[in-house]
């Protein structure tokens, strides 16, 4: 009798991609898939996005819908915000920790990656588009510490790269991979209309880190010992001030940030609001003293159709005070940015 030995068949390659569901991320995604490899795609919530007002989630699951891949959500939490505190390689132009946010999140993607005994990681990323994280010193940084040292391709920018593992081992078709490289978009423009993808949100997104109003809000919260969550969504709302007793107030500015304020109070803040005049909802977070309450009573004069009436009505923990509005003078101490 005889037996015939059957190859072991072979698997099929597969790969994590960084899927932010900006045209960049889009265009990588469909070059890996046209290669036939099986991708999976990894998406980051940030506390700290810009972008569409329906959030970066959104696009990414509009985005992972249209080319017909799985998509993972991952939330950057607590332990993200530990790393803004303190990032190893510094920060841009705000308190942008970029090559640190590159880390953490390609670390993760490592994981994701090693879960699935996917071969690759790959980005949209295209080489000198962004000044601190995409240059080719920090590219190579970024893959080192998150333990993907030639493991992450970027399909955009490849063949102006060194040709990474899954390319010398034949996994990934070199050859067709692209040698975009700049800020301008007008390739990848060009390559969304001949894939026929039309639409993708334009590049109006961003990181509040970079923001220089944002970034002193947050110094002066990190200084406070504000650093959860909660803290930071108030950071993104209102006016902010910082008192003598080193209490925080936040004034709304519209009727929109009133509400979110109102939901963002918890019964240990103080709440002040207006009584017959419209004005902004006021809170001091984590409550407090009888005169932090006075200050914020006269912000909230201040910012109300009453600022040229001597005082106004405004209501606090259920009672009905007087306040006076403070002097531009004096709300100039107390501000926290611009």
């Amino acid at each position: 009798m005889t037996f015939s030995i059957s190859s072991p068949k072979k698997m099929r390659v597969r790969a994590v991609g960084l899927l932010s569901g900006g045209l960049d991320s889009i265009l990588a995604c469909r070059l890996i898939l046209e290669q036939g490899i099986e991708v999976f795609a990894l998406n980051f919530v940030s506390p700290f996005c810009t972008c569409t007002k329906k959030g970066c989630r959104h696009e990414a699951r509009k985005a992972a819908d249209l080319l017909g891949v799985p998509l993972k959500v991952i939330a950057k939490g607590a332990d993200y915000i530990q790393l803004i505190k303190k990032p190893r390689h510094g920060y841009g132009s705000g308190m942008n920790p970029c090559i640190d946010c590159r880390v953490f999140t390609f670390t993760h993607a490592r994981y994701y990656m090693e879960e699935l005994s996917a071969d690759f990681v790959f980005t949209g990323e295209v080489l000198g588009e962004r000044p601190m994280s995409q240059h080719l010193q920090a590219l190579k940084l970024i893959e080192q510490d998150s333990g993907l040292s030639g493991r992450v391709l970027r399909p955009l920018s490849a063949k102006l790269l060194e040709p990474t593992i899954p390319e010398t081992r034949g996994l990934v078709d070199r050859e067709k991979l692209l040698t975009i490289q700049g800020r301008s978009r007008k390739p990848q423009m060009a390559l969304a209309a001949r894939f026929g993808i039309k639409d993708y949100p334009c590049p109006a997104g961003g990181c509040l880190l970079t923001d220089k109003n944002f970034a002193a809000r947050l110094r002066d919260a990190f200084a406070h010992g504000e650093d959860s969550l909660r803290d930071i969504q108030f950071l993104k709302v209102g006016r902010h001030f910082r008192l003598g007793s080193g209490k925080k107030v936040v004034v709304g500015r519209d009727e929109r940030e009133n509400r979110v304020l109102n939901n963002l109070a918890t019964a240990s803040d103080t709440l002040i609001q207006p009584v017959t005049i419209p004005g902004p909802t006021v809170i001091i977070v984590q409550g407090g003293t009888t005169e932090d309450i006075e200050i914020a009573s006269g912000l909230c004069a201040r910012y109300s159709d009453g600022k040229n009436l001597p005082s106004i009505q405004v209501q606090c923990a259920g009672s009905i005070l007087d306040a006076r509005p403070l002097s531009e003078e004096t709300i100039n101490t107390l501000r926290i940015g611009e």
